[in-house]
């Protein structure tokens, strides 16, 4: 049997990755970002709809359109989610403080509410959040960002504990280095900063990280994997990188 996986954040990155590796599976995909234009192009034949998971109204509209194209929602994949700069704390000026605890964690939020109802009522679901390496290891120039990680954890323990017997699944998987835009989009376009990252080492991809999230939805009903950490070989801890000869 088909499921009905809704994607947030699936323009780019590993958003667009799971919606590929979903789609090749043959499930219906209802897929939401803010860069909505993109959407047409990441899984042929979806459901595609406008979403700034910041924007209760916008969140409101994107869950009741993917349940009126699709019906009930098998599996939820929270992947909105963004860093804005490498300020330190004593330095900050809380405008990209704000943008990240707004996207990262009031956003999975405002999804996941509305969303879980759903779920409750149908006696089944599976909420998977994109997490982060960042959120069980902090770095200098990156506490905020961290934070709003490390935030997913509890919420993610909250929800099993607040569906137990239900039938509910909620895994978090939580990614080291990926090579997407995501640095792009922290130093906000500058594509020679963003290189630099990844420059001399061995990243993960995103589908390395799709990979985690299709495996884990396709486990029996009756298994969840609470949490998955991956890595690349190359990779220790969020500042701990082999770079150059192996």
């Amino acid at each position: 049997m088909t499921r009905h996986v809704v994607i947030t954040g699936a323009s780019s990155g590993i958003g667009a990755a799971c919606a590929r590796a979903f789609a090749a599976l043959g499930d219906r995909l209802s897929l939401g970002a803010r860069r909505s234009d993109r959407l047409h192009s990441v899984a042929p034949g979806a459901f595609v709809h406008a979403l700034d998971v910041t924007a209760p109204n916008s969140v409101e509209r994107f869950v009741a359109a993917a349940i009126a194209q699709h019906g009930p929602i098998d599996v939820l994949v929270n992947n909105a989610g963004l860093a804005r700069g490498t300020e330190k704390i004593a330095e900050g000026t809380g405008e990209a403080w704000r943008e990240m605890i707004e996207t990262n964690v009031l956003g999975l939020l405002e999804v996941t509410r509305r969303v879980l109802p759903h779920m409750l009522e149908h006696r089944r679901g599976h909420v998977i959040v994109i997490g982060s390496i960042a959120g069980h290891k902090a770095y200098a120039g990156g506490g905020v960002y961290c934070g709003s990680k490390r935030a997913l954890q509890p919420i993610c323990e909250a929800i099993r504990m607040e569906t137990l017997g239900s039938g509910i699944r909620v895994t978090s998987v939580d990614p080291g280095m990926v090579e997407t835009e995501f640095s792009v989009v922290r130093f906000r376009g500058d594509q020679d900063r963003a290189a630099k990252v990844y420059q001399d080492t061995r990243p993960l991809r995103a589908e390395d990280v799709a990979d985690c999230v299709v495996f884990a939805a396709g486990r029996p009903a009756h298994v969840n994997l609470d949490s998955i950490v991956v890595m690349p070989t190359d990779q220790a801890t969020p500042q701990q990188v082999h770079r150059g000869g192996r």
